[in-house]
């Protein structure tokens, strides 16, 4: 079974091309391959396959086996698709979040559109754990806490996505966890993702819902620059609408950073 790794700016993903198992075979391959230790390792899985001239298919699996929708890991699969001859420059993806129209910007950059987010809930209500003064909770496909820190490097990022992962202010489903700090004119964000329960070197809807939240609020205006916990730069624009946004775009980097192939039977000595 032939296997690409991508990353977008260290967020980490297996990719399998033909669309892979079903159901729950999904969830259970996801796990097996995304084990760091025993296995390929990533923060997920990437299912990919033509669904119909001009567009691009992808489910997505979280490390612990849950699906979900991923910003990173569709732009990583729009580039996957791109360079094997599956689509032009501009295409449109289908996720679990609705179908996006996407761009291989050159330079390494992948551009896409997001889905439209309905309602912001700036100054989220909560009895919040020390050290989080303000919380910001909207949905750019999946939920995310977005809180604003004076400085993001001092942050104890898997204790305190921990405690904000399972808050019962955001409902059953909990939440990712989003820490911004603006730096001179730069949003620098880290996040605790759900399905991976822990810190990640980037993350898409995170980014995403930093920018949307920050510039609802005030604090930032459109296009916002912003930078993920691995070093690398993304851009992201949105127009303010009712509560919420629409039109929100993100622009940052995607790699293929390997190709291998898998063997079905263990090797032992």
């Amino acid at each position: 079974m032939k296997f690409w790794k991508m990353s977008g700016a260290g967020n980490d993903f297996v990719l399998l091309a033909g669309g892979g198992p079903r159901g729950a075979a999904a969830g259970r391959l996801a796990r097996r391959l995304c084990d760091r230790r025993l296995s390929i390792g990533a923060d997920g899985l990437l299912l990919v396959r033509r669904a119909r001239p001009g567009v691009i298919s992808v489910r997505y699996f979280n490390a612990d086996g849950s699906a979900a929708f991923c910003g990173n890991g569709s732009r990583c699969a729009a580039l996957w698709a791109f360079l094997n001859g599956l689509a032009p420059r501009s295409f449109e993806l289908s996720t679990a979040a609705g179908t996006l129209p996407v761009e291989i910007a050159g330079g390494g950059r992948v551009r896409m559109r997001m889905p439209d987010v309905k309602k912001v809930s700036l100054r989220h209500p909560g009895r919040w754990p020390a050290g989080v003064r303000e919380v910001h909770f909207l949905d750019t496909g999946v939920p995310h806490a977005v809180v604003p820190v004076k400085d993001v490097g001092r942050v104890d990022v898997p204790a305190l996505g921990r405690l904000l992962r399972r808050h019962r202010a955001f409902g059953p489903a909990g939440a990712n966890a989003d820490f911004a700090e603006i730096r001179g004119g730069r949003v620098l964000v880290r996040t605790y993702e759900r399905g991976v329960e822990d810190e990640t070197l980037a993350c898409g809807t995170g980014i995403t819902a930093a920018a949307i939240a920050l510039a609802l609020s005030g604090a930032a205006a459109s296009p916002v620059a912003l930078r993920s916990r691995s070093g690398e730069d993304f851009t992201v624009s949105l127009e303010p609408s009712g509560a919420g946004a629409s039109g929100i775009t993100i622009e940052g980097p995607a790699r293929l950073v390997f190709a291998g192939e898998m063997v079905r039977r263990e090797e032992r000595c």
